[in-house]
């Protein structure tokens, strides 16, 4: 069954989107769409990333908590940056944050932490995967600015995946 369906909640999900789209539930439209739901992920498997290796899963509820009120907080702070931009303009600036990560879901994961926090921006990674460029909206302490992201997310990352 797994080779046939190597996906099967992408193939019911292909399935279900290819009949919404066409919005007719005719034997036709269902033939097709039980085409692409086959074919589709068959096609892509050996696009599919290799599983990530999750060592220590027990602490990332942890670190999904701290990253979401992270989240909530730097939403404010952006917002009171922007909203007193007039008398003080934001002090945006870029660090080069020195990285231990070598793990590829490790460093996708602290991709996506850094895309979601309001005020960061993931601009580079060094081709030795040595350096991370980022780019912050208001710095007042690059130090103190690296220790946090190195303690808050990359710590745990490395505990986790590595």
């Amino acid at each position: 069954m797994k080779r046939l369906l190597p996906s099967p909640w992408l193939s019911l999900g292909l399935l279900c989107g290819w009949l919404l789209l066409a919005r007719s539930f005719s034997i036709g439209q269902l033939l097709l769409g039980l085409a692409v739901a086959v074919a589709m992920p068959l096609l892509m498997a050996p696009l599919r990333p290799r599983p990530g290796p999750l060592r220590r899963w027990w602490k990332l509820p942890r670190l999904i908590l701290r990253v979401g009120a992270d989240v909530v907080r730097s939403g404010v702070v952006v917002t009171a940056g922007v909203l007193r931009s007039g008398s003080r303009p934001p002090r945006g600036s870029f660090v080069f944050v020195p990285l231990e990560l070598r793990d590829e879901h490790a460093l996708a994961a602290l991709a996506m932490i850094t895309a979601v926090t309001p005020g960061t921006v993931w601009s580079e990674l060094a081709p030795d995967r040595s350096a991370l460029l980022i780019h912050v909206f208001d710095l007042d302490d690059e130090a103190a600015f690296i220790h946090h992201f190195k303690t808050d997310y990359e710590r745990p990352l490395k505990e986790i995946f590595e």
